[in-house]
Parts: C-alpha cells; sequence; structure tokens
C-alpha cells in the first residue's frame, strides 16, 4: 500500500467518501488509488472553482465534508473564490493538493509554488504531510477538523513522493467534536432583554437557527413577546415555505436596511453577525445598527442555537399557541410580460416539495422573497462570501448530497460564466439541477454600485466594463455543447412551461430568461 491508498482509505473510513476532483501530474498515484479503493464516488469538474464550490454545496445539504483533489498551487488558486465562499458558510471540506516530489521541489520548476501559503487564508487547518508514514494520520486529522465545530476548511498538501513511497495503513479519524452548548446566561440575558420593549427588539439569526425547528421556536418567541425576527441579508441555509415561519431579511440595500432597522434598541444575535454593510460608500454608514442600539450575542457561529432557542423559549413561557397567523402572497401563474414580479411568481408556483434553491440571482431576485414563501416547502441556499460563480458549483454538490430532491439554481448571466462548466459536470452525473440564466446582458449589480459609491455618470468605456452584449451569449448553445438540454423564454407563459417541463423531466436541463 503506497501513501496514496492509505490516504483513500482513510477518508473513506472516516466518512469522507465523495471527492469533487480536477487532478494533474501529481496527484496521479491518488487517481490510481481510487480504483483500488472501494467506496469513493469520484466527480469530475473541468474548473477548480465547480470542484471547490461542489464540495461547500455537498456540505450545506448532507452536513459532512466531501474531498477536493487539485493541482498543485495553481489549481488550489484557481478554487480559492468558492473556498472563500465556503469559509464565511461554515461548510467543512477537505482539500487534498497534490505538491512536487520533495526532492524536486527545490530546481523550482514551473509549477512551484507556497502551496501552505496559498490556502492558509482560507483553511482553519493546513499540513503537508512529509512522507508517507505520515499521510494518514495526516488524512485523519484533516477529516477531524473539517468535522469539528464549527466545521472548517482543511487543506492536505500531499507531495508526490508521500503519494508513490509504501505507508503502513490506515489512521482512525477522532471521536466528533460535539456541537458547543450554548451559554446560560446569554439565555437569561437574552429573555431580560425580549420581556421587554417588543417590536424595539430584533432577533437576529442565521446558521442552524433557520431550520425549520429554530424557526418555529423564533416564532413562538415572537407571538409571546412581540420582538422582530429577522435572518442575515445572506444565510448557508433557509428553511422556506408553506408551513414554515416567514421571516424577512436584512436588505442589502443600505438605503432600504437603515429605515427598518432605525427603530430597535436591542438586538439577540443568534449565531449572526452585527449588520454591516456589504461595502463601504461615500457618506453612508458601515454599521446599520441605529445609533443607540445594543448588540446582544446569544449564541456564536457553531453553538446549539436550537437549544439556545428552546431555552429562551422556555424562560420566556413562548408556546405554540402563542403563534401569530401570517399573510402569505396569493400564488397564481402569471401570464404576459417578463418581469421581475412575474418571474418572482412563476418561480414561486413551481418550486416542488422539498426541493433545494440555489439563489444567485443578485438583482433579479430581490424581489423573490415574498411569493416564494407562500411555494412548497423547501431549502433555500445564498453566496455567503460575495465572490460571484458560486451557485452552478453549489447547485452541482447540493444534487450529489440529495440526488432525490430537485435543485433549482438562479444565476444571472454574468455570474454564470465564471462557472459555467458546471453543467457538463451535471449532464455526466446525470444530476437534478434545473439552471435558470436572467440573461439583462449587464453587469446590472455593477451598475447599481456604479452610483451607490459616487462615481458619476458612466461614460463609453465604463459602460462597455458593465455590459456583457457584444457578443451576445447563447446560453441554450452552451448548455447543448455541455449536454444539458436548453431553451429560451421571452414570456411569463413561457417560463411557466419551461418551468414545468423541465422540473418534470430527471436530470439536468437549462432555462434561458431573457429581459
Amino acid at each position: 500500500m503506497n501513501g496514496a491508498e492509505s490516504l483513500v482509505r482513510t477518508l473513506v473510513a472516516g466518512g469522507v467518501d465523495v471527492c469533487f476532483t480536477n487532478p494533474g501530474t501529481s496527484e496521479m498515484h491518488f487517481v490510481a488509488a481510487l480504483d483500488r479503493v472501494e467506496g469513493m464516488r469520484c466527480v469530475l469538474g473541468l474548473f477548480e472553482g465547480v470542484v471547490t464550490g461542489a464540495a461547500d454545496g455537498y456540505f450545506r445539504i448532507k452536513e459532512t465534508p466531501a474531498s477536493t483533489l487539485l493541482h498543485l498551487g495553481p489549481g488550489l488558486a484557481n478554487g480559492l473564490a468558492n473556498l472563500h465562499n465556503a469559509k464565511k458558510a461554515n461548510s467543512g471540506i477537505v482539500n487534498i493538493v497534490g505538491q512536487h516530489a520533495t526532492y524536486h521541489i527545490a530546481y523550482n520548476a514551473p509549477l512551484t509554488s507556497d502551496i501552505e501559503g496559498l490556502a492558509r487564508p482560507m483553511s482553519a487547518w493546513v499540513r503537508t504531510s512529509p512522507d508517507a508514514k505520515s499521510v494518514a494520520a495526516d488524512g485523519a486529522a484533516a477529516i477531524a477538523a473539517a468535522k469539528s465545530t464549527p466545521p472548517q476548511i482543511a487543506t492536505l498538501i500531499l507531495p508526490a513522493d508521500t503519494a508513490w513511497n509504501e505507508a503502513d495503513g490506515i489512521a482512525q479519524v477522532p471521536a466528533e467534536s460535539q456541537r458547543p452548548n450554548y451559554s446560560a446566561q446569554a439565555v437569561e440575558a437574552a429573555a431580560k432583554i425580549l420581556r421587554e420593549g417588543g417590536a424595539q427588539n430584533l432577533l437576529l439569526l442565521t446558521g442552524s437557527a433557520l431550520t425549520e425547528h429554530g424557526l418555529a421556536l423564533a416564532q413562538q418567541i415572537a407571538g409571546k413577546t412581540g420582538c422582530k425576527v429577522m435572518g442575515q441579508t445572506y444565510n448557508p441555509k433557509m428553511a422556506r415555505g408553506r408551513g414554515r415561519f416567514l421571516i424577512d431579511r436584512i436588505p442589502y440595500v443600505i438605503e432600504q436596511a437603515l429605515p427598518i432597522l432605525k427603530d430597535f434598541k436591542n438586538i439577540v444575535l443568534v449565531e449572526a453577525n452585527d449588520p454591516v454593510a456589504f461595502f463601504a460608500y461615500p457618506n453612508k454608514p458601515s454599521l446599520l445598527k441605529p445609533t443607540g442600539c445594543e448588540v446582544h450575542r446569544m449564541t456564536a457561529g457553531g453553538e446549539n442555537s436550537v437549544g439556545a432557542l428552546e431555552a429562551l423559549a422556555g424562560a420566556l413561557g413562548a408556546k405554540p399557541q402563542d403563534v401569530k397567523p401570517q399573510k402569505l402572497v396569493e400564488l397564481a401563474k402569471p401570464t404576459g410580460a417578463l418581469t421581475f414580479a412575474s418571474i418572482a411568481q412563476a418561480i414561486a408556483c413551481a418550486i416542488p416539495e422539498n426541493a433545494i434553491v440555489v439563489d444567485e440571482s443578485i438583482t433579479t431576485g430581490r424581489g423573490f422573497f415574498p411569493p416564494t414563501a407562500a411555494a412548497a416547502p423547501h431549502d433555500w441556499l445564498q453566496n455567503m462570501g460575495g465572490s460571484i460563480g458560486f451557485s452552478p458549483p453549489v447547485a452541482t454538490g447540493a444534487a450529489v448530497a440529495a440526488p432525490d430532491r430537485k435543485v433549482i439554481c438562479m444565476v444571472g448571466d454574468g455570474s454564470s460564466m465564471y462557472t459555467i462548466q458546471a453543467l457538463w459536470t451535471q449532464a455526466r452525473e446525470n444530476l437534478n439541477v434545473v439552471t435558470i440564466v436572467f440573461a439583462n446582458r449587464i453587469y446590472q449589480i455593477l451598475r447599481g454600485e456604479f452610483d451607490g459609491v459616487g462615481a458619476g455618470e458612466p461614460g463609453k468605456r465604463a459602460q462597455d466594463m458593465l455590459k456583457i452584449d457584444r457578443p451576445t451569449i447563447d446560453f441554450v448553445s452552451l448548455a447543448k455543447g455541455m449536454g444539458v438540454p436548453g431553451r429560451a423564454v421571452t414570456t411569463a407563459d413561457e417560463f411557466n412551461k419551461a418551468l414545468a417541463e423541465a422540473i418534470a423531466e430527471p436530470g439536468p436541463r437549462l432555462i434561458e430568461v431573457q429581459m
């Protein structure tokens, strides 16, 4: 058994049985070991950003880490943007990065780089395995880091000679750490705050608090105390749809967020961060809470937020009978022109039971939340790190994690081109992903940001940097070239029909919404 095989066997024994991969020369012994070890599913991506994003999506749904296999420093660097997004989402991932043989590094060959230096900003755990006898134990430690609470990104660097030299065997992964419990004192302090002030108090949620059970507890607390409950602007996963507590998120746009938050005297954080603006803008605040508003942390990321909410509800005497009725948007399939409103209504009507919605719709999707709250129960995944090209890979990983669930990927035309190769992987693996591309032929988000930062009126050169209409991208042809059936729609009626057909059929589909 060589070092590569001992690592693969350790991964499988440790419950890491999916590998999203884009290998090169230095990883060939690991690739060869995959044929000698049963139990590892290998999913090929044509770009490393697809590989790392898929691992993020897999964790968000499965709640256990997958591995990636990346080629040296440049391969890791190609995947860093979606590792950034995964880090912000607290997704556990085990990256395996090939390295030159230890004796070859000194010669400064073309692909030589500081892999550990590249890995550290996005990885909480980084190690270069120095020899074949160490690699199994190092692999087990990487798995333990990825499964820790909160989960971490672990990067294990595997030199070629470590991979091909003889190894002793496999290593056992240490027992998983338990989710840290909440602080009883923090719950008591939150209860004291919420007993007073009513609507002047905000309960701000993210993470495990946004599960169906967590939201139900928050709904009881809101009914008992009159406090407002909201989610962060972006969240790793949120339970939504009929029968679940409908909450708003803090708006992305500062001018919309400030009036919503202006009257709060206290904000109780449940895994959430203090509300801040996404960017700095001239003459606009970075902190979105009003002056004098006190912020109190009840739980931090990875802590047992559902348990804390249970304890908080108990301390407040909040019960299911305290829940106030919710008014949902009435759903009806739209007709006529494609507008932001008709697109949102069509999607809300089409979401099937237990679907997974991956949202990178950015500009088009800002109004999607109210109507989709009345859709069939589903999970809603968002981009936590802001690096675009997030949704097609994350949808791919989510579909690998949950093959029996339909995945709906919503993405802008500009964002999709960062990781369009994900369509090929979806076709190869026959994944149940419906990709909806909103084709407005412009980086519309940047056009708004141009105004927001006070850069003036864009001239011709500036406009050329924002538009993607010369030439026009044919997404249906792109999808066909990668094995995914697609169609373009220009009316709400066509969109309804295309959604119904795409959701009914197994395997990947693409819909280009021409706006």
